[in-house]
């Protein structure tokens, strides 16, 4: 199975001020995160406004991404519901189009049990195309736990998990309990950060990379990051983490991703309103924003 290591943008979708999607501008994006030297791509999470766009948007979004990054990068796509029929819709739908793998989320508000929830990722993972486990109990209500988790690693084509619980402490014994024996045994399970913010710690545990929402702004420094943790150069990481530090609390200073949308217009790039029910940023909150922003040296 191919494996999933270093920093990954989950790119935002841009928006015209009509609330039209910018293809163009997305395009210009996905060039703009290759040219800047990211590792991998995720159109379609969260990140992307995925809850508030049309199936026939989210299609040409793939149709793009797949076009511009043309094999240079792998692309994980978002492919989560909270209805298992149309999750598995979703995943083929990624198949085809040429993603390299999916993202599936926890099943959100229905809250399942142990039971539903194994079933629906064994749903995922038999269209036969790479699974990547979204775990974030903040937007679902439903944590992965551990044993759990272990269960899942066990299904074929369940090829990681993006850790966004939160928990350093889950996030290391995901390490220690599924990928290390994996590792031993000749297979791989990557353990990748879903916050900014624990990238590091992550990666000193022995994770694999970054599902990264400031990566949208800033591909490079997020990637040398992973890169230097991959070398084992520590000081150079921490270094960079501490310098981004600040940008990175800003950047979630309200819901994702309205901050990074704004520092984005910022910027000069493409990125336009976030569409209801996401409103603009408080006057206090883009202030805040553009401190972090002009900090990092107008990115």
């Amino acid at each position: 199975m191919k494996e999933f290591k270093g920093a990954y943008t989950a790119l935002i979708t841009p928006m015209k001020d009509n609330g039209d999607v910018d293809y163009d501008g997305f395009r210009r994006l996905v060039g703009f995160q290759i040219e800047g030297g990211i590792n991998g791509l995720l159109p379609l999470g969260t990140t992307g406004e995925t809850p508030t766009l049309d199936e026939d948007e989210e299609e040409k979004l793939i149709r793009i991404a797949v076009e511009e990054a043309g094999g240079r990068v792998p692309l994980i796509v978002g492919a989560g519901s909270n209805s298992t029929r149309h999750m598995v819709i979703y995943v083929k739908r990624a198949k085809d189009l040429g993603a390299d793998a999916a993202l599936v989320v926890t099943p959100y508000y229905n809250k399942p049990n142990d039971s539903g929830i194994i079933k629906h990722f064994e749903a995922a993972a038999s269209v036969g195309i790479p699974v990547i486990i979204y775990n974030i109990a903040s937007r679902t209500g439903r944590n992965i736990p551990v044993p759990l988790m272990e269960k899942l690693a066990r299904i074929p084509n369940i090829a990681g998990v993006k850790e966004a619980s939160g928990d350093i402490n889950q996030m290391g014994d995901i390490i220690r309990n599924i990928k290390l024996p994996a590792k031993e045994a000749g297979g791989d399970f990557a353990v990748l950060s879903g916050d900014d913010g624990l990238s590091l710690p992550l990666m000193s545990l022995g994770g694999d990379g970054v599902i990264s929402v400031v990566s949208n702004l800033i591909p490079g420094r997020v990637a040398a990051l992973i890169k230097a943790c991959f070398k084992g150069d520590f000081e150079a990481a921490r270094k960079i983490h501490y310098e981004l530090l600040p940008f990175v609390k800003a950047a979630f200073v309200e819901t994702n991703p309205v901050p990074i949308k704004a520092a984005m217009a910022m910027a000069g790039l493409p990125a336009g309103p976030a569409r209801l029910p996401l409103g603009p940023l408080s006057d206090a909150s883009e202030a805040a924003l553009r401190k972090a922003f002009e900090a990092l040296g107008g990115a």
